[in-house]
């Protein structure tokens, strides 16, 4: 039988099986039976029913699994592309974290092809209506991020890797504080001397790189240090971010500090197409500590996200959303730690 056609819900916020009985006038039970047993209904019933289900946007996986207070013991984790030219080692860090530490609660990641916008949606949905996951995990997150406010229409558990860095704050999120990560390189900088000290990033826009920007511009504020003229931009791609450092290493920068590892490989490019040497003559920190950073020539100094601690924190928070969905929403924010390796000597040592 088809179903009647759908009509966008007006209310917002979570959607319970008691408000879709009040709706089409039946039972609780009624609405269970509509889910999971609709042979047991009457056409007309069923179709009033699954009317109500479609009007008011109710997730039906959700409904079964209150009824049958159990689970599917599956997470959801969205698998977004990679730009060409760049690596994503942080994150298969990150899964291997968060698998490692679902696996020993007793879930599983369900792993789904995920692209930005509104196109990445259908994803979810599906693995809602096919699948029946408990939860999923986000990563990725940044203005105009359309899926926590989707997600917490439905009701679905969530947490993100990731805060929400525009419109209404809405969910659980873990994330690294990327500020205090590169306040700690400026401070490193400083003690080795250094007061020319430059900030490569990605372009403005961006809520994790604004963030990392921030914390460079904080810590040389406070010491009393020039930030005009001192900062470049570059998408994460190694010739694009070899040409934005240039200009930093000609303007008589001492030290960069730079928003991954990615961009820090650049500014090493571009000091050997100038005949200088990384380390010796321009400082360079990282950030992300990749498997890259300790095998460069010199040892690339780079900021390390505790990586084992959020795949911790996230699986912790979504496993205390399925359980308490009314209870208040809890982010956490994790400090990184600079490690230092031969890319920052002392000035002139």
């Amino acid at each position: 039988m088809a179903r009647p056609p759908s009509t966008p819900a007006p209310k917002a916020g979570p959607v319970t099986l008691a408000m879709v009985a009040r709706r089409a006038g039946v039972s609780p039970q009624t609405v269970s039976n509509a889910l999971n047993s609709p042979d047991l209904l009457r056409s007309e019933t069923l179709e009033r029913v699954l009317r109500a289900i479609d009007e008011m946007g109710y997730r039906p996986h959700r409904a079964a699994q209150t009824l049958r207070t159990r689970s599917s013991k599956l997470i959801g984790y969205g698998i977004r592309p990679t730009a060409p030219g760049t690596s994503a080692p942080v994150m298969d860090r990150f899964l291997h974290a968060l698998s490692e530490t679902a696996d020993e609660a007793g879930y599983r990641i369900l792993l789904f092809a995920s692209p930005p916008g509104s196109a990445g949606l259908d994803g979810y949905e599906e693995l809602l209506d096919l699948h029946s996951v408990d939860g999923f995990v986000l990563s990725g997150t940044d203005r105009g991020d359309e899926r926590q406010a989707w997600l917490e229409k439905r009701g679905v558990p969530f947490v993100g890797f990731g805060r929400m860095w525009s419109g209404r704050q809405v969910g659980d999120w873990v994330d690294v504080d990327g500020a205090a990560g590169t306040d700690a390189a400026v401070e490193h900088l400083v003690s080795q001397g250094h007061r020319g000290i430059a900030f490569l990033g990605w372009p403005r826009g961006s809520g994790v790189g604004d963030d990392r920007a921030e914390g460079w511009k904080r810590a040389m504020r406070r010491h009393g240090l020039p930030v005009r003229g001192r900062r470049a931009e570059s998408v994460d791609e190694l010739s694009a971010a070899r040409d934005a450092a240039g200009p930093l290493i000609d303007g008589g920068a001492t030290a960069v500090v730079a928003a991954s590892d990615m961009l820090a490989l650049g500014c090493y490019h571009a000091l050997r197409e100038r005949k200088a040497v990384p380390g010796a003559d321009l400082a360079v920190v990282g950030f992300d500590d990749s498997p890259t950073a300790a095998l460069l020539s010199p040892g690339l100094t780079s900021v390390a996200q505790p990586l084992e601690a959020v795949g911790r924190e996230c699986v912790r928070l979504l496993l205390a959303r399925m359980s308490e969905s009314g209870t208040p929403s809890e982010r956490v924010l994790l400090e990184p730690s600079l490690v230092v390796r031969d890319s920052t000597p002392a000035l002139g040592g």
